[in-house]
């Protein structure tokens, strides 16, 4: 009896540290992996939920949002995040660059992996062009600079080696963003 009690325990102890590292968004259905990096919890897939405006399947092809997500213009990315959760600031992105620096964990190593788990999702431009998929991610920030512009945080993959950027306008003065049009992926931080 004492084995199959103990058995029950470790059973329900796995089951219930295993559901802390998924989350349901009940808007949708749709379940993420998540990551605590530095005391926050992130979302370790890119976003899938699909808003009345504002968000599109790369190649306006729905196939595409499983392994991808889902593309966003700014305005979009920064209600689209689910209740309880939000789109993360340029400093909370640049947490998760030093992070990862730090471990060399950027991509996903396979089930069960312990990474932020880039998803080389791609763009779309403000001419509505898609492009990089494979190739690199974009994430759009909370951060506006002006009517037109928002900061983003950049993944990019360059003779297999990966190029990490955040568009701050504090390390270079006349950054100016991006295009508020263009569409990126979104990870949404628990608040």
């Amino acid at each position: 009896m004492k084995k199959i009690f103990s058995i029950f325990i470790f059973v329900l102890t796995i089951t219930t540290m295993h559901g802390q590292e998924k989350f349901t968004d009940s808007r949708d259905g749709n379940i993420y992996k998540t990551i605590t990096i530095q005391g926050a919890t992130w979302m370790a897939e890119n976003l899938r939920y699909i808003a009345r405006e504002g968000s599109y399947y790369f190649d306006n092809n729905p196939v595409n949002a499983s392994p991808y997500g889902v593309l966003y213009d700014w305005k979009t990315a920064v209600k689209a995040c689910p209740t309880g959760w939000h789109l993360p600031s340029g400093i909370e992105f640049q947490n998760v660059v030093n992070y990862n620096e730090d471990k060399h964990s950027w991509k996903n190593s396979g089930p069960g992996s312990n990474s932020f788990g880039i998803e080389l999702a791609g763009m779309q431009d403000y001419e509505g062009t898609f492009t990089e998929m494979d190739e690199s991610a974009y994430f759009w920030t909370s951060t506006e600079y002006n009517l037109k512009n928002a900061e983003y945080f950049s993944y990019l993959l360059i003779v297999d080696t990966p190029v990490v950027d955040i568009s701050r306008k504090e390390d270079i003065a006349d950054i100016h963003g991006t295009e508020k049009t263009n569409r990126y992926s979104v990870r949404c931080v628990k608040n």
